[in-house]
C-alpha cells in the first residue's frame, strides 16, 4: 500500500523546531545514507495528514468564506491501511474517537434529531441545530435540533419526503447503505466484486431543507480479491483542524463495522478532498501539532451480537472497543459552524 503513495508523504520533510529538539529534513530519500533507518524518514500515514497541514499553511491560497478567513487548496489525497484491525485515529492530538463513533452510529440509525446525540453527550451539531442557525437557513418550521434530512436520512431513506426527525420512515426512500450490504453478503464474489456500490448523501432535490448541505458527500466500497473490503470517500468540504480527524475515523470505523457485519476484512480507507482549509483560527494550534511526532495506531475490535448481526443499525457503542490507543494530549480548536 505504501508505494502507491508518494513518498515525501511520508517523511517528516519539515523543520519540528527550531531550537533544535526536533529534526530538519534532509535533501531527500535518495540523498541520505540513513533513509532506511533515519528518524526523519519513518514512515507512518499520520504523516499524510501532517504534511496536508503544512502544504496548506505553506501553499494555500487565502480566502474569506460563508463562515470566516481560511487558508486552502483545492485536492488532496490520503491513504490508510485498515489490515490487522488497524484504525487510523490521529495521535498527534488526542481524537474523541467515542464522540466520533457515536456520531457515525447516529448516521448508521439514519438518525437526524441532535436532541437524541446530546443525550449521549455529544454536542458537535449543537451550533447547527440552534434556532439562530436553523433559522438562517430558511428552516422556520423545524424544532430546535431537528437538523433535516442530512447523512443519515440519505444513507437509509434517500428522498423520502421530510416531515421532522421524529417520524417514522420505514420503507420510505431508497435503503442505500442496506442494499450495499446485501451486495456484500452475496455468496457470489463476482457479485462482491461490482464497481457499483455506492452511497450519496448529497440529494439535490432537499439541500435547502437540510441545517447544514453534506461536506463528505460520496462513498464507494470495493472488495479486492474475494474478501478484501476498503472504502473511498469524496469529502467536498474538509475542516482540516476539527473535521478531517473525525472524517478519518469515522469512515475507517465504518469500513471496519461493514466488513464484520457482512463476513469481510477490512483493507484500506482511501481519502479524497475537494477544498481542504484550515480556519485561521486553527492556525497556531496546527503550527503546534506539527511540532509532535506520531505514535504507533491503535487497533479496533468489534463485538458482533445476536440484536446486531442481523441489523447494522442495531450496533451500540459498547459494541467497540479502542485497544492500545496512546496520543499526545488535547489540542483545542474552536468549531466553526
Amino acid at each position: 500500500m505504501l508505494k502507491r503513495i508518494a513518498k515525501y508523504n511520508m517523511k517528516r520533510s519539515y523543520s519540528i523546531s527550531s531550537e533544535g529538539e526536533g529534526w530538519e529534513g534532509c535533501e531527500g530519500w535518495e540523498g541520505c545514507d540513513e533513509c532506511d533507518e533515519c528518524e526523519q524518514h519513518e514512515e507512518h500515514e499520520e504523516y499524510q495528514y501532517l504534511n496536508l497541514i503544512s502544504d496548506i499553511l505553506d501553499s494555500g491560497v487565502s480566502e474569506q468564506g460563508r463562515n470566516g478567513n481560511t487558508k486552502s487548496i483545492f485536492g488532496a489525497s490520503m491513504i490508510f491501511s485498515l489490515s490487522d484491525n488497524k484504525i487510523p485515529i490521529l495521535t498527534t492530538k488526542r481524537t474523541a474517537w467515542k464522540t466520533c463513533f457515536k456520531e457515525l452510529l447516529w448516521f448508521i440509525r439514519g438518525d437526524t434529531s441532535n436532541e437524541r446525540l446530546c443525550e449521549q453527550g455529544v454536542h458537535i451539531w449543537d451550533d447547527n441545530g440552534s434556532r439562530e442557525f436553523l433559522d438562517s437557513r430558511g428552516l422556520y418550521n423545524n424544532k430546535d435540533g431537528d437538523l433535516g434530512p442530512v447523512y443519515g436520512h440519505q444513507w437509509r431513506h434517500f428522498n423520502a419526503p421530510y416531515i421532522g426527525c421524529d417520524a417514522d420512515y420505514s420503507g420510505q426512500g431508497i435503503d442505500q447503505l442496506q442494499n450495499i450490504i446485501d451486495v456484500l453478503k452475496n455468496p457470489d464474489p463476482i457479485a462482491r466484486a461490482s464497481r457499483r456500490l455506492v452511497l450519496s448523501a448529497w440529494n439535490p432535490c432537499q439541500l435547502d431543507e437540510m441545517a447544514l448541505p453534506p461536506c463528505h458527500v460520496l462513498i464507494q466500497f470495493n472488495v479486492s480479491e474475494g474478501n478484501k473490503l476498503s472504502c473511498a470517500l469524496y469529502q467536498r468540504s474538509g475542516d482540516i483542524g476539527l473535521g478531517v480527524p473525525f472524517n478519518i475515523a469515522s469512515y475507517s470505523a465504518l469500513t471496519h463495522i461493514i466488513a464484520k457485519h457482512t463476513g469481510l476484512v477490512a483493507y484500506e480507507f482511501v481519502y479524497h478532498l475537494g477544498n481542504a482549509h484550515i480556519y485561521e483560527e486553527h492556525i497556531e494550534a496546527l503550527k503546534g501539532q506539527l511540532k509532535r511526532k506520531p505514535y504507533k495506531f491503535a487497533r479496533i475490535e468489534i463485538c458482533e451480537t445476536n440484536e446486531n448481526r442481523e441489523k447494522i443499525d442495531k450496533y451500540r457503542i459498547e459494541d467497540i472497543k479502542l485497544v492500545d490507543y496512546k496520543s499526545h494530549e488535547t489540542i483545542s480548536m474552536k468549531m466553526v459552524a
